[in-house]
């Protein structure tokens, strides 16, 4: 009895002793691994937020060794073992070395200074490369070791969680078929027109609706959108419903902040496409929640406007993907966004278009003007004004570039209505930087609309190749009438 009793305050000593050593040791996120992309900084004296856990009180020191110029910072962590380090970072390039030493000493290899982007949305960002057009041209030729790939697996939760279980791999045949097809071409074309490292982080959820990727402080603040958090959250692994407003947010973004990123890409929207008006509200909450919880300024945002699909109508309709469009092109008065238009890559029976390279060039192009200030041309014709003169409606444009382009023999896609808010399909022609619209069933004009249907037939471009977005000149809520 003696030895038994001896034999059980001797395991429990030993693991009594045990604990504290576990405690003892520094851990690292799963953001932080072999191979990672480090977001670059504007100044050599700003640092990038590296944290873990650790023994309370320990010291906690990070290095980064590039090429023999090293840089550091020490972190000391609180009463819950948590701690955190401003890392000032070298020039954009790799690989460099880091090293996070405090009892014990993790060193992490292949590391890059770059550019890192959030690539998140439904189904058409989560589809992989490999079910992309010409998937085997594009896998061959997309090894480049400045390209890094995270993938946040799927997860729900009621409440913010910390860690993801992924790691950081580097871009080649083997490792980008089942990533995201968009921010691949995304990435590949950013690195290829910036050369510095690029770290794409995909977290996407084919099916989901833009609440649920939203924090639920987002969703409560706004009484327009507090219905969208449910009143008991439904967890169950076995059978997910990804569907209810933040559960997407707390698993599969805040797990990732605050780690730092250049920007996002966004492609979403098909799952909320029957409540456009209350997306005007709860996508820009969105994107200004994701902002505010990084803590890094109003980084860039940019998005793809829903591709055509359905069937094609011919005469005028007012569809909920049509005012989805809407509401994702009123989106840009948010200041450093911006939109690809893909109303060339629709299909009539297929919701995933397969065509995702020029989705992900488009994307690129905006973030090469917007977020890096080049000089270039990034989006299509936009709709600025209308007036009427002679019975003709004369349309104003943003983004002309070179000047307006038809892609055909003549411009399709125009319908104008009269004051009894009657649509027909209208004719439509290029004078210099307008386009001048009319109908013999309408004598004075009061509203156009272009591109208005699920499945739009347009040809409206800039020189640039780059397609007009779709629009309405009116305000009118949707209704049933029919020419």
């Amino acid at each position: 009895m003696r030895s038994r009793v001896f034999m059980i305050a001797l395991l429990m000593g030993l693991a009594g002793a045990y604990v504290p050593c576990a405690r003892a040791d520094v851990k690292l996120p799963a953001m932080f691994s072999d191979g990672m992309v480090l977001q670059r900084q504007k100044e050599s004296t700003d640092g990038v937020p590296v944290w873990g856990t650790a023994e309370p009180g320990e010291k906690v020191l990070v290095t980064l060794d590039a090429n023999g110029t090293e840089t550091g910072g020490m972190g000391k962590p609180d009463e819950n073992g948590k701690w955190s380090v401003s890392l000032p970072l070298p020039k954009p390039g790799g690989p460099y070395k880091m090293t996070i030493k405090g009892k014990n000493e993790i060193i992490l290899k292949d590391v890059y200074v770059g550019d890192v982007w959030i690539c998140s949305g439904q189904s058409n960002m989560e589809m992989g490369l490999g079910g992309c057009a010409d998937a085997a041209k594009h896998k061959e030729a997309s090894k480049n070791p400045k390209i890094r790939l995270f993938t946040v697996p799927h997860k729900i939760s009621a409440e913010p969680v910390k860690e993801v279980n992924s790691k950081w791999v580097e871009c080649g045949p083997e490792t980008v078929g089942g990533f995201s097809g968009v921010a691949y071409f995304f990435g590949r074309d950013l690195q290829k027109a910036l050369d510095v490292p690029i770290g794409l982080i995909h977290t996407s959820w084919g099916g989901t609706v833009a609440e649920a990727w939203t924090p639920k402080s987002a969703l409560e603040a706004d009484p327009k959108l507090k219905g969208l958090i449910p009143a008991e959250f439904k967890i169950d692994d076995n059978k997910p419903n990804a569907n209810q407003g933040t559960v997407l947010y707390n698993g599969m973004i805040a797990p990732l902040i605050p780690y730092g990123i250049k920007g996002a890409i966004w492609y979403q929207g098909e799952s909320n496409a029957g409540r456009a008006e209350q997306y005007e509200t709860l996508f820009p909450t969105m994107i200004k929640s994701w902002r505010k919880d990084w803590n890094q300024g109003d980084f860039p945002f940019f998005f793809v406007q829903l591709a055509p699909f359905m069937k094609i109508e011919k005469d005028p309709t007012d569809t909920p993907w049509a005012r989805l469009r809407e509401a994702q092109r009123l989106t840009l008065k948010l200041d450093k966004t911006g939109m690809a238009v893909i109303t060339d890559v629709g299909d009539e029976k297929d919701i995933h278009p397969k065509q995702k390279e020029p989705v992900g060039a488009r994307l690129a192009l905006a973030a090469r003007a917007i977020a890096y200030g080049e000089k270039i041309e990034y989006s299509g014709p936009t709709y600025d004004s209308m007036k009427v003169a002679d019975g003709n409606a004369i349309l104003a444009f943003k983004h002309l570039g070179g000047g307006l382009v038809a892609k055909g023999d003549a411009l399709t896609g125009f319908t104008i209505a009269g004051e009894d808010k009657v649509f027909y399909n209208a004719e439509a022609m290029i004078q210099g930087d307008t386009i001048v619209v009319s109908s013999s069933m309408v004598a004075k004009p009061v509203a156009v609309r272009f591109g208005w249907a699920n499945y739009p037939v347009v040809n409206l471009w800039n020189k640039e190749g780059l397609p007009a977005s779709p629009f309405r000149t009116d305000d009118w809520p949707a209704e049933a009438k029919k020419k």
